[in-house]
C-alpha cells in the first residue's frame, strides 16, 4: 500500500514502479518514476546523485543488480511510508505535465524471431510447399542486429521509408509498411567480450523490460532479404515505450514456456531451470481500434535463452543493449502481431470498426501498443508505444 490515493488497479502501482527520463517545459532531463499519475522526480529525493541525477538511466542501470535493488527498496519505503509524506509529495509531478524521452542510451540492438506462431506463419506465406520454420529455429533463437541509432521513444512519427522493391525493382516509399508487436530486454551490466553469460545469470545483467514496435517496410524487406536477411526494410525506425520495468516488478509474471518438442543444447536448455517464460498479455490498437492481442506467454524461446545465445560466441554486452522477442503472435487470427499475418499478406484485409479496412499501413495511421502482466498487488502495465505514419520525404 502507499500513502497515495491510487485508482484500485492503477497499472503503475507500488509493485511497479518503472523508471523513465522526463522534463518539464525547457528544464533538463531527470531520472523519473511512474506512480499511479505521477512521476517522482527520484534524484529530488532518493539518491545516490551519480545514479539518479542523469539525463539516461544508463549510469543506475551500469550500476548492477544490487544497486537496483536497493534503488528500488528505496523509492518504495518512500512510497509507502506515511512520515515520507511531507518530504515527497512535493517531488510528484501530474504526468500528464511532463515530456517523456528516449530512456536510455541505447548501444546496440538485436531483434529475435521467437514465436513459433509468427515464424510458422510467415513460412505457410512465403514458403508454401516447404517446412514452415527453418531448419535452425527450433535449435537456437534467431535474430538478426539491428541499427541502434534509429531506435525512437513513443510518440515519435515514423517517416515511410523508401527503397528497392518489385516489380522492377524500382526506387520509391514502402506500399507495405507494417508494425510488429514486440517485448524489448534492455541490459544494464556489461559483460567483457570473450565471456559467456549463461541463463542462470540472465537477472544479473537485464535491468528490466520496454515495449517495441520493429516497424516493417515488408517489400523492401522481402526483395533484400535473400540471402543476408532485413536491412533496409527494418533499420528505418523502431519505436519503444518511455518506461522500462524493472525485472523485479514481473515476479508474478514468470511462467513456464511452452513445451518443446527439439531437445536444445545444453547452454539453452532450461528444463530444470528457474522459468523466465513471461505471461504478459498485449494489445495492439490502430487508430484507436484494437486489432490483435497477442499473448507474449506462448513465446518459444525466452529472453534468458536469447541473452545466453547472444553471447555464446564471446560477444560482448553493453550498457543500454537492447534485444527484442520478434513479433508475438498466438494461435487464433485475433492473436497476430502483425499487419502482414492478420491480413494474410494483404489477400484478407483487416476490417475497422469505422468501414474502412488495411492491407498494410497507410499515411496518417497511428499504432499504439500496450501490455499488462499480473502482479503480486494488482495488474503491471507496460505503458505503450505509440507512433504515426507519416508520408515518405522525396529523395
Amino acid at each position: 500500500m502507499t500513502w497515495l490515493d491510487l485508482e484500485p488497479g492503477d497499472p503503475f502501482g507500488i509493485g511497479n514502479l518503472p523508471y523513465g527520463i522526463f522534463s518539464l517545459g525547457d528544464g533538463p532531463r531527470r531520472v523519473g518514476v511512474a506512480i499511479g499519475p505521477y512521476v517522482l522526480d527520484a534524484a529530488a529525493v532518493a539518491g545516490p546523485a551519480e545514479l539518479l541525477d542523469r539525463p539516461t538511466l544508463n549510469p543506475l542501470m551500469a550500476a548492477g543488480r544490487a544497486a537496483w535493488a536497493e534503488v528500488r527498496e528505496t523509492i518504495t519505503g518512500l512510497l509507502t511510508a506515511p512520515e515520507h509524506r511531507a518530504a515527497v509529495e512535493p517531488h510528484l509531478v501530474p504526468r500528464d505535465r511532463v515530456t517523456l524521452h528516449l530512456p536510455f542510451e541505447v548501444a546496440d540492438y538485436v531483434d529475435f524471431y521467437a514465436s513459433e506462431n509468427h515464424a510458422s506463419n510467415v513460412g505457410r506465406m512465403f514458403r508454401p510447399g516447404a517446412p514452415g520454420l527453418p531448419r535452425a529455429w527450433k535449435h537456437l533463437p534467431i535474430g538478426y542486429h539491428g541499427r541502434a541509432g534509429t531506435i525512437v521513444v513513443s510518440g515519435t512519427d515514423i517517416v515511410r521509408p523508401s527503397g528497392q522493391h518489385l516489380p522492377g525493382p524500382e526506387f520509391g516509399p514502402s506500399h507495405r509498411l507494417d508494425f510488429e508487436a514486440e517485448v524489448g530486454f534492455v541490459v544494464g551490466a556489461p559483460s567483457p567480450q570473450g565471456s559467456r553469460v549463461p541463463m542462470e545469470a540472465f537477472a544479473d545483467h537485464v535491468f528490466g523490460v520496454c515495449l517495441v514496435n520493429d516497424w516493417s517496410a515488408r517489400d523492401i524487406q522481402s526483395f533484400e532479404t535473400v540471402p543476408l536477411g532485413p536491412f533496409l526494410g527494418k533499420s528505418f525506425a523502431t519505436s519503444i515505450s518511455p518506461w522500462v520495468v524493472p525485472l523485479a516488478a514481473l515476479d508474478a509474471a514468470r511462467i513456464a514456456p511452452p513445451p518443446r518438442d527439439v531437445e536444445p543444447l545444453p547452454y539453452l536448455d532450461d528444463r530444470t531451470a528457474e522459468p523466465w517464460g513471461l505471461d504478459l498479455a498485449l494489445e495492439v490498437r490502430l487508430n484507436g481500434h484494437t486489432v490483435a492481442r497477442p499473448p507474449f506467454a506462448t513465446m518459444y524461446w525466452t529472453a534468458a535463452q536469447q541473452l545466453a545465445h547472444l553471447t555464446v560466441n564471446g560477444a560482448s554486452l553493453r550498457t543500454g543493449d537492447l534485444f527484442a522477442s520478434g513479433t508475438v503472435s498466438g494461435p487464433e487470427p485475433e492473436t497476430r502481431g502483425s499487419l502482414l499475418e492478420l491480413g494474410w499478406n494483404g489477400e484478407q484485409p483487416i476490417r475497422l470498426p469505422d468501414g474502412g479496412s488495411r492491407a498494410f499501413l497507410e499515411d496518417g495511421d497511428e499504432v499504439r501498443i500496450t501490455a499488462t502482466a499480473p502482479g503480486k498487488n494488482g495488474p503491471i502495465g507496460l505503458g505503450d508505444v505509440a507512433g504515426r505514419v507519416i508520408g515518405a520525404r522525396p529523395l
